[in-house]
């Protein structure tokens, strides 16, 4: 059985990918004291009246959304480590290109769970501009008198 088999190079980038998003989150500041004092500001539209309209179920979001991403992409990390290939260890025409096998689950590889993992978790090109924020619009619409 060959041990040593290559890193399969989309598992590589999804777990890149995944470990950049865990960095960048430690990173970040939590919004849950922040969004606190913002609740008292609901109006009876159910907005914080801000340029941003901000409802209570944004605010609920920008609370919990710091450990709620570190808590999904350790999951995600946590994941991959379990669904990796593995030699199936059969006899194949190719040396070079054996037959592959999960770790965990023993499907042919890619397995299901890594496939919707990375269908999930692959980076999406942005539809705007980098240097656009998507909200622009939003802020523009309500300052139009």
């Amino acid at each position: 059985m060959n041990s040593e088999i290559p890193e399969d190079p989309q598992r590589r980038v999804l777990r890149e990918h995944l470990e950049t998003i865990q960095v960048r989150t430690e990173k970040a500041s939590s919004w849950r004291d922040a969004a606190e004092p913002l609740r008292g500001l609901v109006n009876r539209e159910g907005y914080v009246p801000v340029s941003a309209r901000l409802a209570a179920e944004d605010l609920d979001f920008l609370a919990e959304a710091r450990e709620e991403l570190l808590s999904f992409s350790e999951l995600g990390i946590r994941l991959l480590d379990l669904h990796q290939p593995r030699d199936a260890g059969g006899i194949s025409s190719d040396a070079a290109n054996p037959i592959l096998r999960c770790r965990s689950c023993m499907w042919r590889w890619p397995c299901p769970t890594f496939r919707a993992m990375a269908e999930a978790f692959t980076p999406r090109q942005r539809d705007a501009a980098p240097d656009v924020p998507s909200w622009r619009g939003q802020l523009e619409h309500q300052l139009d008198p």
